[in-house]
């Protein structure tokens, strides 16, 4: 569906992804003058303020979260602000909330930031009120459900009202620079392609490490788990897209096609191909830090760690194992994509006391962006004594080689889409599904092998379990 809405209504507009993203996300996309003068922003939640509290609001979140150098024009920005409570849960305020979303314009996009439970009465209010029909389109925030069956829940009721082409489905690590710049390593290069598969490539590691523990999620993280919470769309967003075969062009159905065909073409993951682990007490930075169930204040058996041995079963990557890991209350705080490649077939240095070590390429997405290339050169010097080798990185550090351009937030791209109506950056429908269903076998192997988290220090990388599980194999997680 082709338009570009001069409305857009955010619900849970005084939440925290309000905020700490959407409205600075927001500002800065009229700081630069890439939304519309038309565009008007209406938003609601329970709070019970009126406009110029939630302008009141807004600024206090934009002085907060948005750096000084991109508040251009606030003033303005402010004015395209306007506020409407509403109790979700009941049909008796959307008809108000409709006459302030004035629909004489172009179209309408609608934002839910909510709870998923709050997905179905919201998708009956807007539907009872006509804010359902015509040129509208909806975005939704994850989680998606807790399983594939609360998914396909979540999914009918939004389907009932909004066709798939007017459903986006946000995956914010899609709206990511480095992230969406995968696809340009790959497919903008011949230099990469023609080795990208299991002739070449040994392993792959993605890595989501936190140094944060719960944060005030306590309730949907101990019901939702790493698993849930990262790897079910996250990082297999990351897989599918390092995984995915070339799209026939850059249009959000190609893309989506091949990102789901590698989703379907993953193994279902053995027992002996995971392990869980829970935070205690520790330090990071320096500093002490509680263990997970003295956040909680009760005992859990809830994973706040999770590594993955996964593979694809496909002509690509047979036999190549990706290594996942993701945690909390780790070390640093990093998400980065490690590609091993395979070593030398033969090394014609040997004789002269050189070693090689395979090239590895590092795809950092956070905190910093930027590609590293490891390659093997030689040491300088007359050689009397022999050659010497060593690895040298070619890095692309993003910021240094695009001098002047911001380093936006995610939610910039994602919102500015939802507005215009591109699909390339959202997740399909069945994607969301196949990832379920990967992530559901994963939890009943779990159920059936008894496998309960095994414990780990904060400041660590984890439980010494999950070291085993790539050493195993001969391979190191890249924690340099």
């Amino acid at each position: 569906m082709s338009f570009t809405a001069d409305r857009l209504l955010l619900f849970g507009a005084t939440g925290d992804l309000s905020q700490r993203m959407l409205l600075p996300s927001l500002a800065a996309l009229h700081a630069d003058s890439l939304i519309d003068d038309n565009l008007k922003i209406v938003g609601t939640a329970r709070s019970d303020l009126d406009d110029n509290g939630f302008r009141n609001f807004a600024r206090e979140a934009l002085e907060k979260y948005l750096p000084a150098n991109r508040r251009g024009g606030m003033a303005d920005f402010l004015n395209r602000l306007s506020y409407q409570p509403l109790d979700a849960t009941t049909l008796e305020g959307y008809q108000d909330l409709a006459k302030k979303a004035d629909r004489t314009g172009n179209g309408l996009a609608i934002f839910l930031s909510t709870a998923p439970s709050l997905f179905e009465p919201t998708i009956a209010g807007l539907q009872s009120a006509g804010l359902a029909d015509g040129d509208v389109r909806i975005g939704l925030e994850k989680p998606l459900g807790t399983s594939l069956e609360t998914s396909c829940e979540i999914n009918d009721a939004v389907a009932a009202a909004f066709s798939e082409d007017r459903t986006f489905r946000i995956d914010h690590y899609l709206g990511k620079e480095t992230v969406q710049n995968l696809l340009a390593l790959r497919f903008a290069n011949i230099l990469f392609e023609p080795i990208w598969n299991s002739n070449y490539i040994e392993h792959v590691q993605i890595t989501v490490a936190e140094t944060v523990g719960l944060e005030g999620r306590v309730g949907f993280y101990n019901d939702a788990g790493a698993l849930r919470d990262m790897v079910q769309n996250h990082m297999l967003q990351l897989l599918a897209l390092v995984c995915m075969e070339p799209p026939t062009d850059f249009d959000a159905t190609a893309i989506r096609d091949e990102k789901v065909k590698v989703l379907r073409a993953l193994r279902q993951v053995a027992a002996d191909e995971t392990v869980t682990g829970q935070y205690r007490s520790g330090a990071i930075d320096g500093q002490s830090v509680p263990g997970y169930d003295d956040e909680l204040g009760e005992d859990s058996d809830t994973e706040t760690f999770v590594a993955i041995k996964a593979h694809v079963d496909n002509w690509r990557w047979k036999g190549v194992p990706i290594y996942l890991r993701t945690g909390k209350r780790l070390p640093e705080r990093v998400t980065e994509i490690v590609v091993q490649f395979r070593c030398i077939p033969h090394s014609i240095f040997g004789s002269l006391g050189a070693t090689t070590q395979p090239n590895r390429l590092v795809i950092g997405i956070q905190p910093e962006e930027n590609i590293t290339l490891n390659m093997m050169t030689k040491v300088p010097g007359l050689g009397r004594d022999g050659v010497r080798l060593r690895e040298v990185p070619l890095n692309i550090a993003m910021p240094d080689a695009f001098v002047g351009q911001h380093r936006r937030i995610a939610y910039e791209r994602l919102l500015l889409d939802l507005i215009e109506g591109d699909q390339t950056l959202f997740v399909r429908r069945d994607e969301v599904e196949a990832q379920w269903e990967w992530i559901d076998a994963i939890r009943a192997t779990w159920n059936e092998s008894g496998l309960t988290p095994k414990t780990y220090n904060a400041g660590n990388w984890g439980p010494s379990a999950a070291i085993a599980l790539a050493e195993r194999d001969g391979v190191s997680w890249h924690d340099e």
